[in-house]
C-alpha cells in the first residue's frame, strides 16, 4: 500500500495548515531531536485580541546550543497564556467546548519539556478534535543520522514511505531530483485558498493558532482547513 508521510518539528498551539499537512498523511513524523531556534514557532504563535494580532511567547532562555527535544519548560508561564486566551476568545461561540481541555494544559498539568507540551497539544487537536487519523511518531524511533535534505530522505525510507508531503518553504532547499532518484514523490503542499470565517476583533487574519479556528467554528473547524476543497 502507497504510504505519505510528512516530517515536521513540534510547535506551539500550530495554525491551521499545520494540521493541513498532518491530515494529508499516513503517519506524521516530530522532528525534535535537532537544533533548537530562537524566535521560532516552537515556542510562540499568534492570537487575536481586541488591541490586534499579539504573540504568546514561552520564555525558555536563550541558550542555543540544544536541540528542540531537551528545551526545559520554566517553572511559570502557562498561568499567564490561559489568562490571555481567556481574556482574548471567553466570548468566542465555541470557547467552552474545549476549556476543560485546555485549563488540564494550562491550570493542572505541569509540563518539564517543550517538546512534550507541543507534541500532546498536535496529536489531541489532530485526532480527538479534528478526526485526523494519521499517526505520529519520532524521530528519534527511526535513528535517521544524516543532516538536511538527506536526513528527511533517510526518515522517510526508514518510515517505508513512497510519499512525502512538504510545506511550500521548503522548496528553498529541498532538490525534487534527489526524491525522485529515490522513488519517492514529493508534493508540495499549498496553503492558498483558506475560507475566511467569523472572527472576533477583525480586520480577519489567516496567520493564528489553531485555537482561533476551534473557538470560532467548533466542529466545523475541519471544512475550513480540508473540507472545502471538495465543494470547489
Amino acid at each position: 500500500m502507497p504510504k505519505r508521510v510528512a516530517i515536521l518539528q513540534s510547535s506551539y498551539i500550530p495554525w491551521k495548515g499545520y494540521f493541513d499537512i498532518i491530515h494529508d498523511v499516513d503517519e506524521f513524523v516530530f522532528l525534535d531531536d535537532v537544533q533548537y531556534t530562537k524566535r521560532d514557532w516552537r515556542t510562540r504563535n499568534r492570537i487575536k485580541t481586541e488591541h490586534g494580532v499579539a504573540w504568546l511567547t514561552i520564555p525558555v532562555g536563550g541558550h542555543r546550543d540544544r536541540k528542540i527535544c531537551d528545551v526545559e519548560l520554566p517553572a511559570s508561564w502557562a498561568a499567564e497564556h490561559w489568562r490571555r486566551i481567556e481574556a482574548s476568545y471567553s466570548r468566542a461561540p465555541h470557547f467552552d467546548d474545549y476549556r476543560s481541555l485546555l485549563e488540564d494544559v494550562y491550570v493542572r498539568r505541569k509540563w518539564r519539556l517543550l517538546s512534550e507540551l507541543n507534541q500532546f497539544l498536535i496529536r489531541t487537536i489532530a485526532s480527538d478534535i479534528l478526526g485526523i487519523r494519521a499517526q505520529f511518531r519520532e524521530s528519534r524511533e527511526l535513528g535517521a543520522s544524516g543532516r538536511g535534505q538527506e536526513r528527511i530522505l533517510e526518515i522517510v525510507e526508514r518510515a517505508g514511505a513512497d510519499g512525502y508531503v512538504s510545506g511550500p518553504s521548503a522548496k528553498a532547499y529541498l532538490e525534487p531530483e534527489r526524491f525522485a532518484e529515490r522513488g519517492i514523490e514529493l508534493t508540495w503542499k499549498s496553503y492558498d485558498g483558506y475560507p475566511e470565517y467569523p472572527q472576533l476583533h477583525p480586520p480577519f487574519a489567516h496567520d493564528v493558532t489553531i485555537l482561533d479556528l476551534l473557538f470560532h467554528t467548533g466542529s466545523a473547524a475541519p471544512w475550513y482547513i480540508w473540507g472545502w476543497r471538495s465543494a470547489q
